[in-house]
C-alpha cells in the first residue's frame, strides 16, 4: 500500500489492511510477520489477532466514529447548505465571499446553534461543500520559493577539496 508507506490511511484503508492481516493471521502467518508485512509494530499484530480469536473478523470492521451528536438535525443541515450555495449576501451578510467565520454566523443566525469557524468548515467538509486543504503544502512551496544564496562569500567552503 503506497499510502501506508507515508503513513497517512483513510479509515477505509485502514479497514482494509486489518482484514488482509486477519486473512494472513487464519493461513499461518506469525504475528511478527504480519507486523512486518503491513508496517505495523508487534502490539498492533497482537491485538488484530486477540481481536480476530475472541470476536471474529467482523470485530475488525470500522466502527462509526464516537463523538458528539449534531447540533443541527439533517433538515437544518441540507438549509445550511442551500444557504451556503445561495451566497452570503442571501444569508444577509455583508460579503460576496464565504469564510468559515461568516458561514458560522449565518448558521447562529438561522437556528441559534454557534459553532467555532474550525468546526464551522468541517461541516461544509461533510456537506461537500468545500474541500479541505492543507497548509502545510502551501507553507513548503514558500521555503522552496525563497531565494537563498547559494554559497555566502563570507563563509568558508566546508567538504571542499
Amino acid at each position: 500500500m503506497y499510502t501506508a508507506e507515508q503513513g497517512i490511511l483513510t479509515r477505509d484503508e485502514m479497514e482494509s489492511r486489518r482484514l488482509l492481516a486477519a486473512q494472513d493471521l487464519q493461513t499461518g502467518l506469525t504475528q511478527s510477520q504480519v507486523a512486518r508485512k503491513f508496517g505495523v509494530s508487534r502490539t498492533t499484530a497482537s491485538r488484530w489477532h486477540r481481536t480476530l480469536n475472541g470476536r471474529g473478523v467482523e470485530s475488525l470492521r470500522k466502527r462509526r466514529a464516537p463523538g458528539r451528536p449534531s447540533r443541527l438535525n439533517a433538515e437544518q443541515l441540507k438549509a445550511a447548505a442551500e444557504i451556503y450555495r445561495a451566497g452570503p449576501r442571501a444569508a444577509g451578510l455583508d460579503a460576496d465571499r464565504w469564510t468559515t467565520a461568516r458561514f458560522a454566523e449565518a448558521i447562529f443566525a438561522m437556528f441559534g446553534v454557534r459553532y467555532d469557524p474550525d468546526h464551522a468548515g468541517r461541516i461544509l467538509h461533510r456537506l461537500g461543500l468545500r474541500q479541505r486543504t492543507r497548509n502545510r503544502g502551501r507553507a513548503q512551496e514558500a521555503l522552496q520559493a525563497t531565494p537563498f544564496p547559494q554559497s555566502p562569500a563570507h563563509l568558508p567552503q566546508v567538504g571542499v577539496a
